[in-house]
């Protein structure tokens, strides 16, 4: 049986859907907590009062371990765990990352996941970490596409089968290994060996890795992000459409008493307050957590709530269509992460065919608004737009508005519209008061597209007495030029 995966609400190109497993049907974007079968850190029972609707555990370790081998093999591996909902197992690729080997074949994991009862199984695929030579990294894809070819056609059944999208930092190789896992129609798309670059803080470079990869698959496939577990970047890689994510980030934070928030990491020695109001730090001061002999299922029980908080304001923000705001708000909380939400909206243009044509109101959080998916979405249909006669520009009403055929509202960072359109998306966007200079250059540069495409009407451009910028140069060649001084 293939995954059915329904989208029912998009905003940029992050959604909201519902994937369906033979243990029950999920709500994504979610979080699956990574569960050490050996010495689970929180009891599996209270999973699903964090908010956990699947899990996910290492199908290696299990096979690997004689006592739990035998007992996911007689009991099945929701018994082994105690967990009545979907499971995902992973094969074995992250010790192969580490260790460079595996004492078990492609097939044989697979086939151990399906004995045991995996709801979602991911084959035995070659991580190739960033940077390697493209020798190598194409070298170990067409590795990976084989054995995943022998897994699809092997196991048709109902259990779900994964396809890990590799090809290291090579955008070409991402988009080429995608589309060669779609052809074999698998029902979840991981993109794997990303670890290494959100320990780098490379979240520029992911950035790319994800549209990548995402260029390459089907828009309706459902992409599970491997191994991004800290809230703080869910927002961003949401916007860009993954959808499963897990989190073993909670339990190993918590071993080295790191206290995790949606805008960093603190040592808990270094905290003197607990900025959260989540049940632990309810109920605990910052010196009874440092004190108290449990501290770190503590500390791993608040990073679990922190983690679902985030991914449940990420949901409401996709509901409300300002998922965009959020991730611009949280990337203001490092540079690294700023510069992947620079690098985000060099995508507009793909992300511009995923996001809803009508939304509420758009809020302006920066310079980095002026590159949003609505503005290209404006910029591109500006021909629309037919000026007869004489027309005035300006950004507030004039005494001289009548006089003019018609009036035209200049806001940054869209540019030039009619003013009986003020009130709709996207011009009613929300925007400063004293516009910056990014969004003063792309207003002025639809500006002038407007002008160019209306060579017989009669422009007036009045714009405020503290607007600068060269392309002023441009337009006063097009159009009278009128400061206003009121």
């Amino acid at each position: 049986m293939s995954s059915i995966f329904e989208i029912t609400q998009k905003d940029a190109a992050g959604r909201i859907g519902k994937l369906v497993t033979r243990h029950g049907t999920i709500e994504t974007p979610t979080i699956m907590p990574v569960i050490n079968p050996n010495i689970p850190l929180i009891d599996i029972d209270e999973m699903k009062d964090f908010g956990a609707q699947i899990l996910i555990t290492n199908s290696y370790i299990i096979y690997r371990s004689e006592k739990l081998h035998d007992k996911a093999l007689n009991e099945g591996l929701h018994e082994l765990l105690g967990f009545d909902g979907p499971i995902m197992t992973d094969s074995g690729s992250f010790q192969l990352s580490v260790y460079g080997d595996v004492e078990i074949t492609n097939e044989e994991i697979i086939d151990f996941q399906k004995k045991i009862g995996s709801d979602i199984a991911v084959p035995l695929d070659i991580p190739t970490p960033p940077d390697v030579s493209y020798e190598k990294a194409s070298s170990e894809i067409n590795t990976t596409v084989e054995r995943l070819t022998k897994a699809r056609e092997k196991f048709t059944d109902d259990m779900l089968l994964a396809g890990p999208v590799q090809g290291s930092t090579y955008s070409d190789l991402r988009e080429k290994c995608a589309q060669e896992l779609s052809e074999l129609d698998f029902d979840v798309y991981p993109i794997g060996a990303v670890v290494p670059l959100m320990e780098d803080y490379r979240f520029s470079k992911l950035v790319d890795v994800i549209v990548s990869s995402k260029k390459g698959l089907k828009p309706s496939s459902p992409v599970h992000l491997f191994g991004a577990g800290h809230p703080m970047g869910f927002a961003l890689e949401v916007a860009l459409g993954c959808d499963l994510f897990d989190s073993a980030a909670y339990a190993l934070y918590a071993k080295n008493k790191r206290y995790i928030t949606v805008y960093g990491t603190y040592h808990l020695e270094d905290l003197h307050y607990l900025p959260c109001s989540c049940p632990v730090c309810a109920n605990y001061t910052a010196q009874e957590l440092k004190s108290e002999e449990n501290n770190v299922e503590l500390l791993a029980k608040h990073n679990l709530y922190v983690t679902f908080e985030e991914m449940n304001l990420i949901k409401q923000s996709i509901k409300e269509g300002d998922l965009l705001e959020l991730v611009e708000q949280r990337c203001r909380s490092h540079p690294r992460l700023l510069e992947a939400l620079k690098k985000m909206y060099t995508y507009s243009d793909w992300m511009e065919k995923y996001n809803p044509v009508t939304k509420s109101t758009i809020f302006y959080c920066g310079p980095e608004s002026s590159k949003r998916p609505e503005v290209l979405h404006f910029s591109k249909r500006i021909e629309r737009f037919t000026v007869n006669g004489s027309a005035i520009i300006r950004s507030n009403s004039t005494k001289q508005d009548d006089e003019f055929d018609n009036i035209l509202m200049f806001n940054p960072p869209l540019g030039t519209f009619p003013v009986d359109l003020m009130e709709t998306y996207p011009f009613n966007i929300e925007t400063i008061s004293r516009p910056d200079y990014e969004s003063i250059e792309v207003a002025l540069l639809n500006t002038i597209k407007l002008i160019e495409q209306n060579p017989e009407a009669n422009f007036t451009f009045v714009y405020e007495y503290d607007l600068y910028h060269p392309l002023l140069d441009k337009i006063s060649e097009m159009a009278n030029l009128v400061r206003r001084y009121e």
